[in-house]
């Protein structure tokens, strides 16, 4: 279980499953979930290592998730690896955009933290902090990540952030170049379409030496599916 610290902040590893060619959900409503049960498993696993799972605020409306650690043998894990039994949850959202009827507000068993821009009206704030959530405001315009994420570290002790999508928040992070280690699971399928959101969405590079720079650090097949490990390279390197 890897982790450093750079600059305070937390060590930041992203968990995604994408189809052969790179997309992570339809074009259509973009709830598609086309991992295996061993990527289900892979997921609460490393769930099980962090101090706190994150996601954009679409993926926790489209999907029943609840963010948090799972059935009782992952809540062991994460006592075993010296963390508490149930992560905090962390939604993202700048404009507080999240459906205060989602399902991860019927799940009371740890604190659910909303990072909002000052784009989030004081309405939606209230509706949120009503539906449970605690709001946090971490820009005028767009979510400053990094002192976010120092603030994570400071207030909260997330030494470990796990980041599962979508892929405008992946972007962003690597925008900010925040990002330390990916787990990527390549399923057999295919899903096409031009709309359909891949793991990094946003504008994009313009050229090819501003693109962020990974080395494959392990690899594994089981089934049909493969389960790459990626981690950032040294500014140097």
């Amino acid at each position: 279980m890897k982790t450093q610290f750079q600059a305070g902040r937390p060590f930041v590893f992203l968990n995604l499953a994408m189809s052969a060619d790179g997309k992570i959900a339809t074009s259509g409503d973009g709830d598609a979930s086309f991992g295996s049960r061993r990527d289900h498993d892979h997921m609460l696993q490393l769930r099980a290592t962090a101090d706190a799972v994150m996601a954009g605020a679409r993926t926790v409306d489209l999907k029943p998730v609840n963010l948090g650690p799972g059935p009782a043998k992952y809540r062991k894990l994460r006592l075993k690896n010296g963390l508490d039994e149930y992560n905090l949850r962390i939604v993202v959202s700048g404009a507080g955009t999240l459906n205060p009827g989602a399902e991860i507000f019927r799940h009371r068993f740890s604190r659910i933290l909303m990072l909002v821009s000052g784009r989030a009206s004081q309405k939606r704030r209230a509706l949120l902090r009503e539906a449970g959530a605690e709001v946090r405001v971490c820009g005028r315009k767009e979510i400053d990540f990094k002192k976010t994420f120092e603030w994570l570290r400071e207030k909260w002790n997330v030494k470990r952030l796990l980041c599962e999508g979508g892929g405008g928040l992946n972007a962003e992070l690597f925008r900010q170049n925040l990002v330390d280690e990916i787990h990527l699971t390549v399923c057999p399928c295919l899903l096409g379409g031009r709309e359909a959101p891949t793991i990094c969405d946003g504008l994009g590079v313009e050229s090819l030496a501003a693109a962020t720079r990974f080395s494959l650090f392990s690899t594994r097949r089981v089934g049909d599916e493969m389960f790459l490990v990626y981690r950032c390279r040294d500014p140097g390197e």
